[in-house]
């Protein structure tokens, strides 16, 4: 019986339908026939709220169904959840659908309608969009059913609770490393790369065709063969190629969601699997007051697991972050050339200023690409129209805030660092076209 009247609730329609014949009461002791129709209407009103009762009490399961999560939710993207209904009544049904969704989600007024023939079964889905990592906790799926008369309505409590982690950004994975196998990057914008080198790892000579390089002739091959032959060269494998994440302060800004910790968290896992495509060996460490997640370079199937696995857990109190510590771990831990790619952020050339002498010194003995970040938000401000003194203020300093970020990308070209400007919702994108640059130039 508890249960019962637990799972029992009355529509809106019954408590109008009340509201009505509470009015009709009151015009009946001034019109007595009015009387009369209020007792008949509330009589009607009882028999068919009981009729709904026992249509939807007739079953014990009525409605079946079950909701299909995803082994891992990718951080930052739209992720599909499918729920299953099957209406077991022999009349149609109307089902409202109330999830219990995570609190990281924040969709406190998320819910779902079906309409059912009898004996149908239909699947819906719905996009979440997740952009903290970690765990998130999916409870009961809560189904109301009501019939056709809408006098009372059935709570069905479907599914199981279940706990799904978030992981770094890994949906657009195969996007982009199909497009770095090509040399291909065009998405978001992005220009595609101009080859200006080659390494000099020899594969083969062949003959001639239109279209070679003729600094690449053979002239032995040539005079042996009486044709044209040309050497052939191959991009050189296996270079170490590091993603150092900086985990202070400065990345905890947030532009459309995300902080630019994890704009760089899914960067670096992107990046990471373009580096493997490439067949070259792949690492990672996050850094901050000391280092962490430390994974070292190397090519092999299980790598993107363990840099997975190593971004998720990658948790900071966005403290200042020290790279004189950075300096001395990477010359004790990399002693081999490598690229390091660093996420980091400068909002000032004073900023910089006090941590230059330090990539200096890693930029000697390795290949330094320093990724930052534009404020995306100083654009809405210079595109803004100025209506007062205040707002033309406002417009100089963001000016000269955006102008600032293009001196620290010159001060580190003059020293010898390469650099990535960008967005942050182009980080991706535009971070794999500059490794693709570099690499083709055999800088590394």
């Amino acid at each position: 019986m508890k249960t019962f009247f637990n799972s029992l609730f009355l529509n809106n329609r019954f408590f109008y339908a009340l509201g009505l014949v509470a009015a009709l009461f009151i015009v009946g002791f001034f019109v007595p026939i009015f009387f009369d129709v209020a007792k008949i209407l509330l009589f009607s009103i009882c028999i068919f709220t009981c009729i709904d009762i026992i249509l939807l009490f007739s079953k014990n399961k009525g409605i079946t169904g079950e909701r299909f999560l995803p082994e891992k939710l990718s951080n930052g993207d739209q992720n599909k959840i499918t729920i299953t209904l099957k209406n077991n009544y022999s009349i149609k049904i109307n089902a409202l659908i109330l999830e219990e969704l995570p609190y990281q989600l924040q969709l406190r007024y998320f819910k779902l309608t079906e309409r059912l023939k009898k004996q149908e079964e239909r699947k819906s889905n719905y996009i979440v969009n997740p952009n903290i990592r970690g765990d998130y906790d999916f409870g009961n799926m809560n189904v109301y059913v009501s019939s056709p008369l809408q006098f009372a309505t059935r709570k069905y409590v479907l599914g199981e609770p279940k706990i799904v982690k978030c992981y770094p950004s890994f949906l657009k994975l195969n996007d982009f490393s199909i497009k770095a196998i090509s040399n291909d990057i065009t998405s978001q914008g992005n220009k595609k790369i101009r080859r200006i080198g080659n390494s000099m790892e020899f594969e083969q000579i062949k003959e001639y065709v239109t279209g070679d390089d003729i600094r690449t002739l053979n002239w032995k091959a040539t005079a042996k063969r009486n044709q044209l032959m040309v050497n052939q060269y191959v991009e050189e494998k296996s270079q170490p190629v590091y993603s150092i994440i900086d985990t202070g302060r400065p990345m905890q800004m947030h532009f459309d969601n995300l902080t630019l910790l994890d704009y760089s968290i899914n960067a670096s896992l992107a990046v990471s699997n373009a580096i493997l495509k490439k067949h070259d060996k792949a690492g990672m460490f996050s850094f901050s007051q000391k280092i962490d997640n430390l994974i070292v370079a190397e090519q092999r199937n299980s790598q993107m697991n363990l840099i997975s696995d190593a971004l998720y857990n990658i948790k900071t109190n966005f403290l200042e972050s020290d790279y004189s510590l950075l300096y001395a771990s990477i010359k004790r831990k990399i002693t081999s050339r490598s690229l390091l790619i660093l996420y980091t952020n400068f909002e000032t050339l004073d900023a910089l200023k006090r941590q230059l002498p330090y990539l200096r010194a890693i930029a000697k003995n390795h290949l330094l690409l320093v990724v930052f970040f534009q404020n995306t938000e100083l654009n809405k401000i210079i595109d803004q129209k100025s209506k007062k003194v205040s707002d033309v203020y406002d417009t100089i300093i963001a000016e000269k805030f955006i102008y600032e970020k293009k001196q620290i990308a010159n001060e580190l070209k003059k020293y010898g660092i390469q650099s990535v400007l960008t967005k942050p919702k182009e980080l991706t994108g535009n971070t794999i076209n500059k490794y693709l640059e570099l690499k083709s130039r055999g800088l590394f």
